[in-house]
């Protein structure tokens, strides 16, 4: 397929998307001849770049499955009892666009919008929300058994990535699935060598080999090893040559892998081209600003950080889920290459592989998105945490992370680590505390350390009056009324609010632990001196750190009355950052307010009016 034009070289006469706006259900699609389909594509991927550069997304891995999703459509469909999967939501846009949602690409990714992942409120069509990789087989599995004991004959269909099958959880599955060949699963393997960035390990090396050998090769092959019938190689881009094998699979009535071979960012020269992963997601095209207006961000200050830290440290050694890029770790990569290690699409892994480099005398540093963390919890409470191993986690993407929705807001890490005995937790405020922190973490040999921040830039860096211990005091006065304990980035919130205040007549006090775990001896001091504490998180309010800290106020015996603000335990939809936090109680304002409350005797508000529904299937 040669490379297409832009949407504004398309027949200015005609409707810009003439056949795509006429596609209503997948069932449109189904009688196209062979030209219209080629068309449909075209349109499809104009629509995508035209869209996407404006709203932010995921454009590359999109314009790869354009074809794979037509024949996946043509071949099969809800309203004969199928049930289709996508490994990796942000892949789903072709499918979004083929089942009703075309008019929603103007909101794509903004409040009260189209989701950038499937969501089960927008569609029938759409079964699974969780975006994180290597789950969809697994999912496949279970709904292929509850159809053989239901006596339901639709077919069960899972596309997954090549980079996913780095995950361990597509292993149990495809372990699980080879092994019943009377419940028929079709696997549809979506290769382009990528995840994030290259695919990596012996899965890699094997489907290549694959690759080389052509179709219809005989051979070594891993997939009928595991007991599926496997065809491919096919060209993932003629929609004619994935439906033939589509359908012989379903014809084959058993596990079956349909090895399908894409390009990623088809059709987009710059995509095409894009080796270092610029353009798997863009942001939305913003307003020019002045020179120099533009401030760094959380990730690039962690970044430098670490690559001054790893010219001095010759144990320092760096661990990524196949984020590298997009966790700031490129640096250290390339100066350090040989201290660099990305496991793949596998946190699991990474974490106890972690701990082994520990075991060996180096000090890891795993930065892994603070929503990955989660699928890693066990290994770090019992085979780092247990071991009092010294492996410092950086999460990036902490707290509210605006677009990409509930499955990426790094809202649950300092709940689960809080459970960690041992951990340390810091939130660092800016920069200058980043790098400072970065620097304690890696010095602690006693036990693991974390430290996270927000997907922002990191503003200014906000002074100290004063250090007690590990607690920074920012803003002190005259009397001791309220003890406003800020983590992290929120100090600047927290201080705006702390102005107001004291302008009402409010003493207030403004600290920042700087390490939120564990509770020190200083800050119990300053609770203690004040007649009420307000925690400001951004993380979850119930069993966050602001409910830690009323434990230990207890526990110690300290009477001061302790309110937290943070995060509600609910799936916040997707927004931008600021938003979600004007939204959850977290602005100066908001603050204020909670303050007023607390200091009156009153409940302070349960911000959760941006919780998604139940997950009834509409």
């Amino acid at each position: 397929m040669t490379s297409i034009a832009a949407p504004s070289l398309l027949p200015s006469t005609e409707p810009a998307y003439p056949l795509l706006d006429s596609i209503v259900t997948p069932g449109d699609i189904r009688h196209l001849t062979s030209a219209r389909l080629n068309q449909l594509a075209v349109e499809i991927r104009a629509l995508l770049i035209e869209k996407v550069t404006v709203s932010g997304g995921h454009l590359g891995p999109n314009l790869g499955v354009v074809e794979l999703t037509l024949a996946v459509h043509r071949v099969f469909g809800v309203e004969s009892g199928d049930t289709v999967l996508f490994d990796t939501g942000h892949q789903s846009y072709v499918h979004k666009l083929l089942t009703g949602r075309r008019d929603g690409f103007d909101t794509l990714r903004q409040a009260g919008g189209l989701s950038g992942y499937p969501a089960r409120s927008e569609s029938r069509h759409d079964w699974v929300e969780n975006s994180h990789a290597s789950t969809a087989l697994s999912y496949a599995d279970g709904m292929a058994k509850a159809h053989q004991l239901s006596g339901d004959t639709g077919r069960v269909v899972a596309v997954i990535g090549d980079g996913a099958l780095t995950g361990g959880l597509a292993w149990e599955a495809l372990n699980n699935l080879g092994a019943a060949p009377e419940r028929p699963v079709v696997v549809v393997l979506n290769d382009n060598g990528r995840s994030y960035a290259p695919t990596v390990g012996a899965m890699a090396t094997h489907l290549a080999e694959l690759r080389a050998a052509g179709r219809g090769a005989s051979g070594r092959n891993l997939f009928t090893e595991l007991g599926f019938s496997y065809l491919g190689p096919v060209d993932g881009h003629d929609t004619a040559a994935l439906e033939e094998a589509l359908s012989r699979a379903c014809d084959l009535r058993r596990p079956v892998v349909v090895h399908a071979l894409t390009v990623k960012g088809r059709g987009h020269p710059p995509a095409e081209a894009d080796e270092a992963d610029r353009m798997h997601a863009v942001g939305p095209a913003a307003p020019a600003r002045a020179p120099g207006a533009t401030r760094p961000s959380w990730t690039g200050e962690f970044s430098r950080a670490l690559l001054a830290l790893g010219s001095d440290r010759a144990d320092l050694v760096a661990i990524t889920a196949a984020m590298g890029g997009p966790t700031g770790l490129g640096p250290f990569a390339a100066r350090f290459p040989e201290r660099y290690f990305d496991v793949g699409i596998a946190e699991q892994h990474a974490v106890t592989s972690a701990a082994g480099l520990a075991m060996g005398g180096l000090h890891p540093v795993v930065a892994i998105y603070a929503t990955f963390l989660n699928r890693a919890f066990d290994q770090v409470l019992l085979d780092v945490a247990l071991h009092r191993l010294p492996v410092t986690f950086v999460l990036d993407r902490a707290g509210i992370t605006g677009p990409d929705g509930p499955s990426h807001h790094g809202m649950w890490d300092p709940t689960l680590l809080s459970a960690v005995p041992g951990m340390r937790l810091a939130v660092p405020r800016d920069a200058a505390q980043l790098r400072e922190l970065l620097g304690e973490a890696a010095a602690w040999r006693e036990g693991p350390t974390a430290l996270r921040f927000p997907r922002a830039t990191a503003g200014g860096d906000i002074p100290a009056v004063y250090r007690d211990g590990p607690v920074d005091v920012l803003s002190v006065s005259g009397t001791r009324d309220v003890l406003l304990v800020s983590h992290g980035p929120l100090a600047g919130a927290c201080l705006e609010a702390a102005a107001t205040l004291k302008a009402q007549g409010i003493g207030v006090t403004v600290c920042d632990p700087r390490w939120v775990l564990p509770i020190s001896p200083e800050l119990l001091r300053l609770a203690a001196g004040h007649r009420l504490v307000v925690t400001v998180e951004d993380g979850l309010r119930t069993n966050g750190m602001g409910s830690v800290l009323a434990g230990v106020l207890r526990d110690s015996a300290i009477t001061t009355p302790s309110y937290a603000l943070g995060l509600p335990t609910a799936f916040l939809r997707h927004a931008s950052r600021d938003q979600l936090l004007a939204d959850t109680g977290l602005t100066p304002h908001r603050i204020v307010h909670a303050v007023l409350r607390a200091r009156a005797g009153r409940a302070l508000p349960h911000h959760a009016r941006t919780s998604v529904p139940d997950g009834t299937r509409p």
